[in-house]
């Protein structure tokens, strides 16, 4: 077995997404419901670990709220301080579809922390690799807005600490939600020091984002990549991208430490997304990534959460992943694997190996 660490602290599931209708503010035409980023798919995904006994097996890692100069690598003073002002008083719509209530501040910088925590105890040896189950989700966070859910920008704000103060000189970013990890690109957009890769649906969001020709900038030029898959795309695309696009551009890129936005909405049963993975699909593009950490001579992977929005299937999703970083066989039966790999257009279609092909040309992959 591998040594994996286990980042997750309760506080996250209360930050408050209010009584936003999937992620409609309620009004008179929108009756109060249920917002889509809610605490279930998380504690759910906990749950299952815990009943399984996978949970025993983890390293607890141990976060601190991150601090301001952490938090500073990424973000403006000003939209920190607007974030503290509105965690303060009563919350509110900090952005659209992202609402925040009492104390949300406080979460989101504990689970910055968390992953900052989850990069130190790989790096320090306390670990082979780590998930950290955080809360509020980070990859949409752009340096001055709130958008998609986020906060924060846990990943950036994780890697910026990876460059600053570990001293790492090349850390690449794998971002496999299905929505594109915007917020991210933004960060490292014109930094050679980090590669940022984006697998995700087409223009889902946020809308027009994640095209192929976002490349980097200046001396950043060629380390951006984004594959934008068609909706509807299953197993056979995704394990196409990892063996075609992510496994060359890593390895040509050599980091000393791989990151991984986790996200759980190219699944086939989430309410966000249109594409067709199962929680087998996640369970061998983690073993994808394991393998690839390999190759580049250090087997370093923080995998940290963003999306997922079916309750009842992000469970499954995660406890796959989980057991991939642990080096464990199989010891949850998922119920919707008797379905899921049987649907139509589960395996790699003429149009979609069209985009991967695109991909490989556009960065002299292959």
């Amino acid at each position: 077995m591998m040594r994996t660490g286990w980042q997750f602290n309760e506080i996250y599931l209360w930050h408050d997404t209010q009584t936003f209708n999937q992620f409609f503010r309620p009004g008179l035409q929108v009756q109060p419901g249920e917002h889509a980023e809610h605490p279930e798919t998380k504690r759910r995904f906990r749950n299952l670990l815990d009943v399984s006994g996978v949970l025993e097996k983890l390293t607890l890692i141990k976060a601190s709220v991150a601090s301001d100069g952490a938090l500073r690598r990424f973000h403006t003073p000003q939209y920190l301080d607007q974030l503290r002002q509105l965690s303060a008083g009563e919350g509110g719509e900090i952005s659209p579809s992202t609402p925040m209530g009492p104390g949300s501040f406080d979460i989101a910088a504990l689970a910055a922390g968390g992953a900052i925590a989850a990069v130190d105890a790989v790096l320090d040896g306390d670990v082979d690799n780590a998930y950290a189950l955080l809360r509020p989700p980070g990859h949409h966070a752009l340096a001055d807005q709130a958008m998609g859910f986020c906060l924060l920008g846990n990943g950036a704000i994780a890697v910026h600490h990876a460059r600053a103060v570990r001293g790492l000189e090349r850390v690449a970013v794998i971002d496999w939600d299905v929505h594109h990890g915007n917020g991210t690109q933004s960060a490292f957009y014109g930094d050679p020091s980090v590669l940022t890769l984006s697998i995700h649906q087409d223009s889902l969001f946020p809308v027009g984002s994640g095209a192929l020709d976002e490349v980097g900038e200046g001396a950043g030029q060629g380390f951006n990549i984004n594959v934008p898959l068609p909706a509807g795309s299953g197993e056979g695309a995704y394990l196409a991208v990892m063996e075609r696009v992510v496994r060359p551009a890593l390895v040509r890129f050599a980091p000393e430490l791989i990151v991984v936005s986790c996200g759980f909405d190219a699944s086939a049963m989430d309410p966000l997304g249109h594409m067709m993975l199962s929680s087998e699909s996640y369970r061998q593009m983690t073993r994808s990534v394991l393998d690839t950490a390999q190759a580049c001579g250090h087997g370093r992977v923080v995998m940290l959460h963003e999306g997922g929005y079916s309750a009842p299937y992000v469970p499954y999703c995660g406890q796959a992943v989980v057991e991939a970083l642990c080096g464990l066989e199989t010891v949850v039966e998922d119920p919707w694997l008797g379905d899921i790999p049987h649907y139509g257009g589960q395996s790699l279609q003429p149009h979609q190996s069209s985009v991967i092909e695109s991909v490989c040309l556009a960065h002299r992959l292959g």
